[in-house]
């Protein structure tokens, strides 16, 4: 389903129209973000917005130099019609997705267009001095590379796994990275760099990424939820991210649902729900269940191997993937009954295997009230999260040059 339109016939109700056109700056650069248009009277037509409003706004992006007018012949010597478009050079922002093993990097023009890559190992530099360094090595090897100015880069964002404080920039709480607590990370990138910086939890970052380019587009109230070796979801509700007081709303990993362990968790353990049917806790159900079948574990596999063979017809493979499915779509029914939400983006190396998707949809059907969740595999996969990063580190850029509040 197309949910671009919609988006574009409410552009004149969403944004709050000023005389010089500022209030509708915003809105009509993401409408340029979301397609080429082959004139500007195609453009000002799509935004709904009148003449008068629509050249206001164009003053406002045009001024900032965030956008710019072309027009030219073909090669059959017939001349284009005037058309708008993002400025290629009017900035650029960094996004950063800082995992425990690797760090992965990118820089994006204002139109969100990657273009450039890096990528570096964090085993040997996990303390928080050490991964600035690293990103701040990945910026100029991009810089150089792509003979960027290095005062046009206008703002970086960075994801980690953890709980993290948003609004101070700091990394209260990660398991990875040696276990860094209260790191001020925004700070450091911020003073390093010279640029703002926006620091967010990795699966939050995957949410905003599947809304922004995948899976969940045109959703106002959604939840993405990442399963891999742990369980985690990035919850969005009229438009907005999910946080709570303590910024650990999504840690649904400790959920308890039936058929997975009852007794509370000690710190730094993994919770009731990811133990069951996260990346570890489905080869944990495949080695108990050969053991108890078998007298030995029949073999170390992970949990793609386990559903494939299933699929293929093994007997013990298939138990592992019905209680796998059975305890995902009971957290799922529990989720959006709670939260009045339907749609459900299914990301990481777990979530996104399209047997267990299948397998735990079968099992929802039987939970249709009082509305029966939907399940989608997320259409970036491990991308999402830098995708999300780089949409964060465009609305900080926005902010510096004046266009967002």
């Amino acid at each position: 389903m197309n949910r671009t339109q919609p988006k574009l016939r409410r552009l004149s109700n969403r944004a709050a129209s000023a005389a010089d056109g500022t209030g509708l700056a915003l809105p009509l650069l993401e409408l340029l973000r979301e397609r080429d248009f082959h004139s500007v009277e195609e453009f000002r037509k799509s935004s709904g917005l009148a003449p008068h409003e629509f050249e206001a706004a164009v003053g406002v992006l045009e001024k900032k130099r965030v956008i710019e007018r072309t027009n030219g012949k073909t090669l059959t010597g017939r001349v284009r019609p005037e058309r708008l478009q993002i400025r290629s050079s009017s900035g650029y922002v960094a996004a950063v997705d800082v995992g425990g093993t690797n760090l992965r990097l990118v820089i994006a023009d204002m139109a969100g267009a990657i273009v450039g890559k890096w990528t570096s190992s964090t085993v040997d530099a996990s303390s928080p001095a050490k991964v600035v360094h690293l990103i701040q090595r990945g910026v100029h090897h991009i810089v150089q590379e792509t003979d960027i100015r290095v005062d046009a880069l206008l703002a970086i964002s960075a994801g980690v796994a953890g709980v993290t404080d948003s609004k101070q920039g700091v990394v209260l709480l990660t398991s990875y990275l040696g276990g860094w607590k209260d790191v001020p990370l925004g700070k450091m990138l911020s003073d390093s760099l010279g640029v703002p910086a926006v620091i967010e939890n990795d699966v939050r970052l995957g949410a905003v990424g599947e809304r922004w380019k995948g899976s969940a587009r045109g959703l106002d109230n959604f939840v993405f939820l990442a399963i891999g070796t742990g369980i985690a979801a990035g919850i969005c509700v009229n438009r907005e991210l999910l946080h709570g007081p303590g910024f650990a709303a999504g840690e649904v990993g400790y959920l308890v649902v039936p058929g997975t362990a009852e007794e509370g968790v000690q710190a730094g353990n993994p919770g009731a729900l990811e133990s069951a049917i996260g990346g570890e806790g489905i080869k944990s159900q495949w080695r108990q269940l050969t053991q108890r079948m078998h007298g030995e574990a029949m073999g170390d596999l992970n949990a793609t191997d386990i559903f494939d063979r299933a699929q293929a017809g093994d007997e013990n493979a298939r138990r592992v993937l019905e209680s796998t499915a059975k305890i995902l779509a009971q957290a799922v029914y529990n989720i959006s009954v709670v939260l009045n939400c339907t749609h459900f983006i299914l990301g990481g190396g777990v979530g996104t295997n399209e047997i267990l998707r299948d397998a735990a949809e079968n099992v929802l059907k039987t939970y249709t009230e009082p509305a029966q969740p939907k399940l989608c595999l997320s259409s970036l996969g491990p991308d999402a999260q830098l995708i999300g990063a780089v949409r964060l580190a465009l609305d900080a850029a926005e902010k510096r040059i004046g266009i967002r509040n």
